[in-house]
């Protein structure tokens, strides 16, 4: 009697299909391995009807496989995690398994690392060296799934008591991931590739006292990106991990704990009391040095718009009258709009603007002259004048939030002595444990996620679905310019992932298996379950950053 086949359809990148009919199983990679042979780049990970998987996934059935290369988000955060267990257990070959590695967080080309142990003086040439001896060796991923209650054993036996903390601070866990490499078995929070020969690029060098593991850039998948590590991000990663220590709340089993122990509500106060301090001290530094002209611009999701209301608060309490603006109102006519590739209106670009109506005005502001402020009627797609006819006093700042703020074409007719730059972003220090770290965009999602669905009426799906135009318009747009900032605010506040988790979990829950958001809302909601809900909204302070996404704010 013949084999009964089934049919594999193999999908790529550019949208080819191609279709496959297997009389027995097979793992992805095999034919990852068959396509690559026509492909520009190395496929990492692949979706079996549209899931997201590791490609040592058995197909033994009827199904869409996509074959996804580190241009794709999902193949490079495997690609990541897998780099980053394979730096991990080459530091232990070369030191010890008493040594300890932790992942701080990223850092523009690569990720901030500490490794730490008695007498070991970690070199990046010697770690690199290992790192590619395992990678010519082709030393493969274990891969596992199992219960709750296997890996707390698992724990118990390894003596991973920080691990069996986590895991019993957050009980809606029910399975998880393990991979064994090199005879060393961790808890994953991602998938892994195959096997080290899959990781072909990377580098360790030395920054300030730790080091750093370098990745390609996902929009050029086989090149390590210029090393240009910016000192203020650093000094604001610093400053964050500083308020971790004050607050106590250095990984999720912390935060879980203070959520379980009803010790919470402190958390909330100090966390917003530190944001408030570094608020203060921004403002000072401000009239200390008569700067009149402040620009504050940040990714998507910030909390740009309170954290600018709320300087201009702390302006006037030290006896300033600041006038807050923002950028949109500065938009060209409809009509006028430049068009993206895509064919539609790119509202993102620096040119989607009218700057040189906000040049001659904010130049006239600042002499003196009665102004005609626009207001951008979106309904209509026009600028409407006489609602807003301001004059502005002498050495009064003029306070303006949007993307563009660093960019020096938004202020080209500006003297630069009179500026004052702020980058706003939750740089998110709190990691899953020291070898899984979480990821500043998705906080940022997350917040967007909320904020869409409570004041745009937008699902969570389509939210998701937007989220890669938004993300390239910050790399062309935002990001740039990061290093002509004068500070950086920090917005992430260390209890807002439990706040994130009550009000997202349930829009993501709703996203059905056949919409193309599905895998990472599945992605996400995983993630999550390694928090608590903290359901009692009633406990963030009403002029909080986090009201611009739960709603509730008294400052906007």
């Amino acid at each position: 009697m013949a084999e009964q086949k089934f049919k594999v359809v193999v999908r790529l990148q550019d949208g080819s299909s191609y279709i496959e009919m297997l009389d027995h199983p097979v793992e992805a990679k095999e034919l990852a391995e068959k396509y690559r042979k026509e492909w520009e780049y190395d496929f990492i990970a692949c979706r079996v009807d549209r899931k997201t998987k590791s490609l040592l996934e058995v197909l033994d059935h009827a199904c869409m496989l996509e074959l996804l290369d580190l241009r794709d988000i999902a193949a490079y955060r495997i690609y990541q995690a897998s780099l980053s267990f394979l730096y991990v257990r080459a530091i232990q070959r070369l030191y010890g398994k008493r040594v300890s590695v932790s992942f701080e967080n990223s850092l523009q080309a690569g990720v901030y690392t500490l490794v730490k142990g008695r007498g070991v003086q970690a070199e990046p040439s010697e770690i690199l060296a290992e790192m590619r001896a395992m990678v010519d060796d082709d030393l493969p991923f274990v891969r596992s799934v199992v219960s709750r209650q296997e890996l707390m054993q698992f724990f118990k036996e390894k003596g991973a008591k920080e691990d069996l903390r986590l895991f019993n601070s957050a009980p809606d866990i029910e399975e998880s991931l393990l991979y064994t490499l090199d005879g060393v078995t961790e808890f994953c929070f991602h998938e892994m590739v195959p096997s080290t020969g899959w990781l072909k690029y990377f580098d360790v060098v030395r920054y300030k006292g730790g080091l750093l593991l370098q990745h390609p850039n996902v929009h050029d998948p086989k090149k390590i990106p210029h090393r240009e590590v910016k000192k203020k991000l650093y000094g604001a990663y610093a400053e964050n991990a500083a308020w971790a220590k004050i607050a106590g709340i250095n990984c999720a089993a912390d935060l879980n704990e203070t959520v379980a122990d009803g010790r919470i509500n402190e958390t909330v106060l100090l966390a917003e009391a530190l944001q408030e301090r570094k608020i203060v001290e921004i403002a000072t530094e401000i009239v200390e040095k008569n700067k009149r002209f402040v620009l504050i611009a940040g990714p998507s999701s910030s909390g740009k718009t309170t954290f600018a209301k709320r300087l201009c608060i702390q302006l006037r309490v030290l006896g300033k009258k600041p006038l807050y603006l923002g950028t949109d109102d500065y938009f060209v006519e409809r009509r006028d709009t430049p068009v993206g590739p895509d064919g539609k209106n790119d509202y993102e670009t620096i040119e989607a603007l009218d700057l040189e109506l906000f040049n001659t005005q904010m130049k006239a502001l600042m002499n003196g002259e009665k102004v005609d402020l626009p207001e951008f009627d979106f309904m209509e797609g026009t600028k409407v004048f006489g609602k807003r006819i301001v004059t502005l006093g002498q050495d009064e700042p003029i306070v303006i939030e949007g993307i563009h703020g660093l960019n020096p074409k938004m202020t080209a007719e500006i003297d630069e002595e009179n500026k004052y730059r702020i980058y706003i972003s939750p740089l998110t220090q709190l990691n899953i444990d020291a070898h899984n770290r979480i990821s500043t965009n998705d906080a940022r999602l997350l917040r967007r996620i909320v904020r869409d669905h409570q004041f745009r009426g937008y699902s969570a799906a389509r939210t998701i679905e937007a989220w890669p135009k938004v993300r390239t318009g910050e790399e062309k747009n935002i990001f740039p310019y990061t290093d002509q900032t004068d500070v950086f605010f920090n917005s992430h506040l260390l209890y807002e992932l439990c706040i994130l988790k009550s009000a997202a979990a349930p829009l993501l829950t709703e996203i059905a298996e056949d919409d193309p958001s599905y895998p990472e809302a599945q992605r996400l909601l995983d993630f999550l379950k390694f928090f608590r809900s903290l359901d009692d909204f009633g406990l963030v302070p009403n002029h909080s950053i986090m009201r611009e996404f739960i709603g509730g704010s008294t400052i906007l």
